[in-house]
This record gives structure tokens, C-alpha cells and sequence, in this order.
């Protein structure tokens, strides 16, 4: 695919006679020369695809058909899946996406057998999930509104308060009666992530549709304003965990950077000292390793309740927590718009540090050069 999102005719070519819902190849290759829109069509109202059993969520679906070629908008429904899916499956290897059937049939089961203890969580209640202050904000939907709640201790880290102490309190309640019922029914259970050995994932035991929501209609209209240039508007799919630190749990965490377009971080509590966040500047895949500018060292203190918002991409680590107990609620937050268009870019000085650096140094370099230039010919227009 190339930037504007045109298939590969070679590759389509590749695909077979048919894709037993009634499109053959050729009626695949009728579209096959259509461009995606760089920027949402606002205005088109997306189909539902609830209905059917895809390997995407389906507000994945919903969010990509935005971004259709409007000559696309009002094609049969399996037209637009099978296009979208061709356009998903580039960043999604066949491997990855077995992986993908098999975490969703893992969750299948523990839904069926597991039993919530506080049933009022599976449902977005934003009164008594968040601060009014926050409600307030999002609410208003202005910039302003926004940054009259949000501090920005460090370029691209913001913070507010977002989280009512009771909504932690039951949050808290509900993992430990999940982790309960996994030691007594003996169920294996898949960790965050590769890093931390503690926690657990949200969305397997039924909140995803709730964190769907807390990141389409609260996590949404901050990023759309503070993080445009990577996806911040387009974000379509999540990543739902709790972190635990402390004795017997994982005490620190790595320096790194998350597999999101924008993360969220609330502390839920509960007694803990340490467990500082230290950020390091913000990178690409190529630049991920490269030089900390003292402008980009930040180390912040976890407060229960307190939201930090900020780039997956933004190096980041945390502290040993060194007496108590330390959990966090994580959403690592996705763009696959912004996604497929990044593997065809070859520059992000837009919020790459690194790569703006370098890109300033071109700038001198080229304006010292013009000078030279400027000045040679003008001696030899004197001789």
C-alpha cells in the first residue's frame, strides 16, 4: 500500500478466486485502486459491525470507514469489510493474528465462568467514575476548557485529577476478587505485558467495552487536541491493565516505550511510597535508543486518582516502590489509521525529538551554506 492507502495490484493478484462471502477477485480488484482519506469524513455516519465475528474489534471497522474514498461510502457492507481487512491485515501478521483468535476464545472462558463483584463497573457512569472537574472539562469540549484542569509538568506530559477515590476503591475490589477467583479455580492468567510479572488484564474479564468507551468519549477529545500528529484523533482500539508494585509484586519497571499512540496512567492507590515515573524524551523506532537532552528529564510522583496522559512513544520508566503497594490503571490507546500511514514515513520531526534535532541541524547546516555561497560570489563579483 502506499501512503494515501492505494492496494498493491501485484499483491491482490495474490489473493484467490474467492473469499467465500460471495466477492471473487474480481470484484476485489474493482477496488482495489481506491484511496484512503488521509483525514475523516466527519460528517458519514459508519455502519455497525457488531454482528459479526471479525478479528478487530469493531470499532476498529467503524472508525477505519471515516477514512474510505467517499466513491466507497455506499458499497455492500461485506465490500467495505473485505477491503478494511486487507488494509488491517498489513500491520498484523498472520502469526499475530492466530494469537489474536486464541486470546479471544481464552476470554470467551473466563466471562463465561467468572462472576463480577461489582457489577456497576461494567458500565461507563461518568458521575460517579470521575472528579467533577474533569466531567466539566470534557463536557465544555474546548481547548481551553482542558488545559484550565491539566498541568504540563514536561513537554508532552499532562496531568490532572480524573478518578473519584471510590471508583479506585472498587476498581481495586473487583481485581482482587478476579485474582481470587484465579488461584481457587486454578485458571492461568495472562500478565499486561511482557514486562510486568503482576497485574491484570481488564479487558479479559469483561471491561472492555467500558474502557471503549472511557477512551472514545474521555480520552478522545484530550488527545485530538494535544496529540494530533500521532493518531490522537483517530484512536479506534485499547489496551486495558492494572500494574501492582511492591513486596511481593514487581518492583520497578524498565526504561521504555509503550506499544500505543497515546497512554493513560492513573494511580488507584493504595498506601506506597516510591514508584516515580521518570520520562526521557520522546522518539521514533530509528532514534528510540539515541542521546536524553536535559530539556527532557522528568521524574513524577504518582498521586491516587491523578491522570498522566502521554505519547506511547515517550521513553518512560518506573522507580522501585519501596514500601507499600502500588497499582495502576493502564490504556495503552491505538490508532490503526495513523498506523498504516507511519510505515510510509521516513520523518517524524513532528514529535520525534531526535529527528526534529536533526532536522534543525539540516536547517543551520543549509542556511551556513547558503551563506558561503553568498559570500563567495560576492568577492568574485569584486575581483
Amino acid at each position: 500500500m502506499s501512503l494515501d492507502g492505494t492496494v498493491d495490484r501485484r499483491e491482490e493478484s495474490q489473493t484467490g478466486n474467492g473469499n467465500g462471502n460471495g466477492i471473487v477477485a474480481s470484484s476485489r480488484s474493482s477496488y482495489s485502486d481506491r484511496r484512503l482519506r488521509l483525514n475523516p469524513n466527519t460528517d458519514h455516519k459508519p455502519e455497525s459491525y457488531e454482528d459479526l465475528q471479525l478479528e478487530f474489534n469493531p470499532t476498529v471497522f467503524s472508525s477505519l470507514e471515516r477514512h474510505l474514498p467517499p466513491s466507497m461510502l455506499s458499497v455492500p457492507r461485506d465490500v467495505k469489510v473485505q477491503f478494511m481487512k486487507e488494509i488491517l491485515a498489513r500491520y498484523l501478521p498472520e502469526g499475530e493474528r492466530s494469537r489474536v483468535q486464541r486470546h479471544r476464545e481464552y476470554r470467551q472462558k473466563i466471562m463465561s465462568n467468572y462472576q463480577p463483584l461489582h457489577k456497576e463497573l461494567y458500565n461507563m457512569q461518568p458521575t460517579t467514575f470521575f472528579v467533577p472537574s474533569f466531567i466539566n472539562a470534557i463536557t465544555s469540549n474546548s481547548e481551553e476548557s482542558l488545559r484550565n484542569i491539566i498541568s504540563e509538568p514536561s513537554p508532552g506530559v499532562y496531568t490532572f485529577a480524573m478518578l473519584q477515590p471510590s471508583f479506585c476503591e472498587l476498581l481495586l475490589s473487583e481485581v482482587d476478587n478476579f485474582e481470587r477467583w484465579v488461584r481457587e479455580s486454578k485458571f492461568r492468567i495472562m500478565r499486561p505485558n511482557t514486562m510486568n510479572k503482576y497485574g491484570a488484564v481488564l479487558d479479559d474479564f469483561g471491561l472492555e467495552t467500558m474502557l471503549d468507551k472511557l477512551m472514545a468519549e474521555f480520552v478522545c477529545p484530550i488527545s485530538k487536541v494535544f496529540f494530533p500528529e500521532v493518531g490522537g484523533s483517530t484512536l479506534d482500539s485499547h489496551h486495558g491493565f492494572v500494574v501492582e508494585y511492591g513486596k511481593d509484586r514487581d518492583v520497578e519497571l524498565g526504561f521504555h516505550v509503550d506499544d500505543s499512540e497515546v497512554t493513560l496512567n492513573v494511580c488507584l492507590g493504595k498506601q506506597f511510597s516510591g514508584g516515580e515515573l521518570f520520562f526521557r524524551g520522546i522518539r521514533c523506532d530509528k532514534h528510540v535508543n539515541s542521546e536524553i537532552q536535559p530539556e527532557e528529564i522528568l521524574d513524577y510522583s504518582h498521586v491516587p486518582g491523578q491522570a498522566v496522559l502521554h505519547r506511547g512513544r515517550h521513553r518512560h520508566g518506573a522507580r522501585p516502590t519501596t514500601t507499600g503497594h502500588r497499582i495502576n490503571l493502564l490504556l495503552w490507546c491505538r490508532s490503526s489509521i495513523f498506523r498504516e500511514l507511519k510505515k510510509y514515513q521516513k520523518d517524524f520531526s513532528s514529535w520525534c525529538g531526535e529527528c526534529k534535532r536533526e532536522k534543525k541541524e539540516r536547517q543551520r547546516n543549509s542556511i551556513a551554506a547558503n551563506k558561503l555561497e553568498f559570500l563567495r560570489r560576492e568577492g568574485e563579483s569584486m575581483i
